[in-house]
């Protein structure tokens, strides 16, 4: 084993032994680490009243942390699958009561986002939240309205166009 007191000659002795400097830190290194371990760690006996303190301070963040629920309904905002009932069996829900609560909450959430909220709810609702026309259309109105004419120069390319697609469909 190689015993260096100062740098210089931890240095010298690693150029005499022809190793590479880190390669035989890492190894005196891993050496030490080693040693360390195989050394038995002293184990303090078990103390039953530590543990049991610890075991009710465990149990009093959980009773702190827990909520009893006692109402339960489906998730109005996740799809249902129905499935139907089989064709020769009998009617089993014909006498079952609805609940009007229960009704409303899933038709409005099958309702769109501005007959849902007075607002808007997210940034990328607030593109199109106002869908009504900021003045009312009139067709008669030139100015506003152009309607698609139709020249002899349009009448024959649509022929034309109509005539191309058809021969290329068939063949």
């Amino acid at each position: 084993m190689l015993v260096c007191i100062s740098k210089a000659g931890f240095l010298r002795s690693c150029i005499l032994r022809g190793l590479p400097c880190s390669l035989w830190i890492a190894s005196e290194f891993t050496r030490t680490r080693m040693a360390a371990a195989k050394q038995p760690k002293e184990k303090h006996p078990v103390d039953i009243v530590h543990q049991n303190a610890i075991h009710v301070e465990t149990i009093k963040k959980e009773n702190r942390s827990q909520r009893l629920y006692t109402l339960f309904s489906i998730n109005p905002y996740k799809r249902l699958h129905v499935l139907t009932d089989k064709p020769m069996a009998s009617p089993t829900h014909d006498n079952i009561e609805e609940d009007p609560a229960f009704l409303k909450i899933i038709h409005r959430a099958c309702l769109e986002p501005t007959k849902k909220y007075t607002h808007p709810q997210t940034e990328s609702q607030e593109i199109g939240w106002t869908s009504r026309p900021l003045i009312v259309s009139d067709r008669s109105d030139r100015r506003l309205n152009w309607p698609r004419q139709n020249s002899e120069i349009t009448k024959y390319m649509d022929a034309a166009w109509r005539l191309k697609e058809q021969t290329q469909n068939l063949g």
